[in-house]
């Protein structure tokens, strides 16, 4: 059936349960059951992102439709993931429209089929949509839901996630914006008319359940108070009004990065009947990992950015492999009302992985001004990022699945040394929900059960760019500044502890691969006692924080590609794991960073940077991190996602620590999901030239170092003013003036 109706007339398909040609009567045997369609309730797969792919056997201008509706409105509807029921639509329309949802801009031509499960499948005759202009709409027994036909892989899934996209993301524009992403839509160069396959399909990803008892009212109300999905949706379609200027400029051609990664967690758990309910903090840093028994091959933390031209279109993309280990601190109540912990070292779970699927990337482009045609120029590196699930315990009694929610990848890079060169870093922190899910195998496939964990992940990352034969004389007799985080967990006295610090490091000569070298710090503690009494605690030392150049194996042969060991005493053999953690620098050696690993600090992140090559200037600077806040009956996390830092002309600073925040009842064991937050400060600077760098006003302190061209700052925060006693470290990079 062929529809090519008048052009202010929608396109519409009405499917009845009637006889005759209607495209429902393949499906009326099987209402509410669809046969061999992969559904991500009863197929859990790792290295997939969490929204199951229904793409099979599509032709490429074709895609699958599937109505996922709450509990409420078809309890005999054929569960799915996040509490919602498939079930077969009453009626779709496909139509053109703009941000004011009309439905009479326009005439799509298409035409449908019913494939062998009962799914609808619509073919569109002038290949699928790209851009937000076409919405499928279903309908069933009175609820009606919208979906963009653009999603990138095809399997368009209308329900609550994909209604609130094109209500609460296309329907937020106005003419302007709206005119703005269509003229990129319409250009043959423009590769940001692509972000709307990326968000369409990535909603999809997120773990948010929807209550049994919701109405389409109270389930939207519910995505919308999840800062975290909210804050997605608005980025991702303010990320789509970015034009040709931003999306065709490219700095990279190919390079590999050593990521050095943390992840800092707090959350809620299930798994134990003595600690039901619980809440839990966590740690997750990035490991080495052997592939085979023999240590004959690695598999190295990395971050791969490519860039390509295909017809005349520049092409960035990216994509990362971080495996990790764990550790985890359960807080609860016991059975007289008093705090009590459970510490669950890193032996307790099995290496893990957080990596993202490839996908493209959008780098900002170069200053235009002339006067500042010599100064730093940085980019940001733009993205919609989907991460994998994973499996853990496969062969065990309690097999284990993660999931993790999508991002918006809002990230720094350096100018690169070379026009032909790649950029030799890329740093950036952001937020990232997911769940543990316990799996029950059934047929070779992975059915979801209960939910184990949830858990709200602030993360870091830190991409330095690899070298090909990297030498300990590029770091030697060399002053560096550093800052650190570092949480410990299960000390009988204090089970909690979130300390940072910041001070110096000076390197001496080398010893073969061996580098001794010395650090002063100023420390700062959050303290949780065994009694549930939080401090906050200050002090000063030295100690021996040593290097080693790492020798990594590759494929081809061992090389030293950058990767660091640092160690007070025990570095360790080569391929062996040092008493402090392991890192890696840029190719100069202008930055470092390193992971803790069950070292006399605990786990954790260090960054080390060299003194700058020019004075801090009025500025504004894009703000990530986190923040961690305790009293005797809170725990807190905020995760800081589109803050800003501005330097005046006159020696201050404005602080905007927009983000997420998430909050541990301890006396009520209730954890909050994520919600906004928002912390401003007024702070006077005082900056060397050595790159040390203090901001302070009110409550808070802001302590570390900038370096390169004053275009990177990272700050240790410290607030022992009670009764919130916080820390945190902070990044704030420069942001582009074109930004």
């Amino acid at each position: 059936m062929r529809l090519n109706l008048p052009p202010l007339l929608a396109a519409t398909l009405i499917l009845t349960a009637c006889s005759g040609d209607s495209a429902i009567d393949g499906v009326k045997e099987i209402p509410n059951r669809f046969g061999n369609a992969v559904n991500a309730l009863d197929d859990f797969s790792p290295g997939s992102t969490g929204d199951s792919n229904n793409a099979r056997g599509l032709r490429p201008n074709e895609v699958r439709v599937t109505m996922e509706v709450p509990a409420s409105v078809a309890p005999q509807g054929e569960p799915t993931r996040r509490n919602l029921r498939i079930v077969v639509p009453d009626r779709v329309e496909v139509y053109r429209t703009d941000y004011t949802l009309r439905k009479d801009l326009g005439t799509v031509r298409f035409s449908t089929a019913t494939d062998d499960d009962g799914y609808l499948i619509i073919a569109f005759e002038d290949g699928v949509p790209i851009g937000p202009d076409v919405v499928i709409e279903a309908s069933y027994r009175g609820t009606t839901l919208k979906a963009l036909a653009a999603d990138s892989d095809r399997d368009v899934k209308v329900n609550p996630f994909s209604h609130y996209l094109v209500v609460e993301g296309l329907g937020n524009y106005d003419a302007v914006d709206f005119q703005t992403v269509m003229n990129c839509v319409n250009s043959s160069l423009c590769l940001n008319k692509y972000v709307w396959g990326t968000v369409a399909d990535q909603v999809h990803d997120f773990e948010i359940d929807i209550a049994t008892n919701a109405s389409i009212a109270s389930a939207l109300e519910r995505l919308d108070n999840r800062a975290d999905f909210k804050a997605y949706v608005a980025t991702m379609t303010d990320y789509a009004l970015l034009g040709q200027d931003n999306s065709d400029t490219v700095r990279a051609s190919s390079a590999d990065y050593n990521s050095i990664f943390l992840g800092l967690e707090l959350g809620q758990t299930f798994r134990e009947s003595n600690a039901f309910g619980a809440g839990q903090w966590g740690v997750r840093t990035a490991q080495e990992e052997a592939l085979t028994a023999t240590g004959s091959a690695y598999l190295y933390p990395a971050l791969t950015l490519t860039s390509f031209e295909a017809f005349n279109i520049n092409v960035t993309s990216l994509a990362t492999d971080i495996p990790y280990d764990r550790q985890t601190l359960i807080h609860g109540l016991d059975n007289g009302g008093a705090q009590t912990f459970f510490n669950r070292s890193s032996d307790l779970w099995a290496r893990n992985s957080h990596s993202s699927a490839p996908g493209a990337a959008t780098l900002t482009p170069p200053r235009s001004d002339a006067q500042n045609a010599d100064a730093i120029d940085p980019a940001r590196l733009l993205a919609g990022r989907a991460l994998y699930q994973s499996v853990t315990g496969r062969d065990s009694s309690r097999i284990t699945g993660w999931t993790r929610n999508p991002y918006y990848l809002d990230a720094f890079t350096s100018a690169p040394a070379e026009p032909d060169s790649s950029p030799d870093r890329v740093l950036t922190s952001y937020f990232s929900a997911g769940k543990a899910i316990e799996l029950q195998e059934e047929g070779g496939k992975l059915k979801r059960q209960d939910t184990l964990e949830d858990h709200y992940l602030s993360v870091f990352e830190l991409h330095l760019e690899r070298s090909s034969d990297f030498s300990l004389s590029t770091l030697a007799e060399q002053r560096y500044n550093l800052v650190y985080i570092a949480p410990r967990f299960g000390n009988e006295d204090d089970p909690l502890v979130f300390e940072t610090g910041h001070g110096t490091w000076d390197t001496q000569t080398p010893d073969g691969n061996r580098l001794a070298a010395g650090v002063t710090l100023d420390q700062f503690r959050v303290v949780r006692a065994s009694n549930g009494q939080v401090r906050a605690e200050a002090s000063s030392g030295t100690g021996d924080w040593n290097l080693a150049n790492r020798l990594s194996r590759l494929s081809q042969s061992d090389q030293y590609m950058g990767r660091l060991t640092l160690y007070e005493d025990q570095p360790g053999e080569e391929f062996e794991t040092p008493d402090m953690g392991l890192g890696a620098s840029t190719p100069d050696g202008s930055l470092m960073a390193f992971n803790l690993d069950d070292s006399y600090l605990g786990d954790g992140l260090v960054i080390a940077g060299q003194p700058p090559t020019a004075s801090l200037v009025p500025a504004r600077y894009r703000l990530q991190g986190v923040i961690v806040a305790m009293t005797d009956n809170i725990s807190r996390m905020h995760q800081i996602q589109n803050g800003s830092l501005e330097l005046h002309d006159d020696g201050n600073a404005t602080l905007i620590a927009k983000g997420v925040q998430i909050d541990h009842d301890i006396p009520s064991s209730h954890i909050s999901e994520p919600r906004q937050a928002s912390l401003e400060s007024s702070l006077g600077v005082t900056a060397s030239e050595d790159g040390d760098v203090t901001l302070t006003g009110g409550e808070l302190t802001l302590a570390g170092f900038y370096t390169g061209a004053g275009d990177q700052i990272f700050l240790t925060l410290r607030d022992n003013t009670g009764p919130d006693f916080q820390t945190g470290l902070l990044v704030a990079t420069l942001i582009p003036e074109a930004d």
